[in-house]
């Protein structure tokens, strides 16, 4: 996938603009109703909705948030019923370019399990503020960082990871992700619902 101002012609891209139209329709909500939940555009969500643009990881971060869910539930939701093993071709990979972060799904995303593993890589310079409230207050998340540099702010306090560092947090509030090196920062998240 792409960020948002690309043109979505991918099939993983149109079923994520399927999904939330479903989710937006299944509350009763109309376009006006989520625009004021998730502080963003009537014309910009009309536009998700339709296939017509993409979402960064803020914009999608807000919708997820409006919805209750983390983003690697919605992720999995759009997804066919996974197989156990995933090979390293198959998995699922979004780029926001607009931001520099790349989402890998590295485990096989699944509605009914509690936990996921997600690659991140952020390019150097990249900084992401997920300021809305969390999809799912009290979220595990476990940082594990490869390569690079990272800081990531949560709880109000900021983090500085080196490789091999790992951060674990509960998810209550706003957090920032940002590449804070030269190279590009290489992470594994475990995701793990309460």
């Amino acid at each position: 996938m792409r960020g948002e101002g690309a043109s979505a012609d991918d099939p993983m891209e149109s079923r994520l603009a399927a999904r939330l139209a479903e989710l937006r329709t299944e509350r009763g909500w109309s376009l006006d109703d989520l625009a004021r939940r998730a502080e963003v555009s009537r014309s910009t969500l009309s536009r998700l909705e339709r296939a017509e643009i993409s979402p960064t990881a803020a914009l999608l971060s807000r919708l997820c948030a409006a919805y209750g869910r983390p983003m690697s539930r919605l992720l999995a939701e759009i997804e066919a019923e996974p197989p156990q093993l995933v090979r390293a071709e198959a998995q699922s990979v979004w780029h926001d370019e607009s931001s520099g972060f790349t989402r890998r799904s590295v485990s096989p995303p699944h509605p009914n399990l509690q936990g996921e593993v997600v690659e991140g890589v952020l390019r150097p310079g990249a900084d992401i503020a997920y300021d809305s409230p969390p999809p799912v207050p009290g979220l595990e998340q476990h940082i594990w960082l490869l390569d690079g540099r990272l800081e990531v702010t949560t709880g109000g306090a900021a983090h500085i990871l080196a490789p091999g560092d790992c951060l674990r947090f509960r998810l209550w509030g706003p957090t920032r992700f940002r590449c804070t090196g030269p190279t590009p920062a290489r992470y594994v998240l475990l995701v793990v619902l309460p």
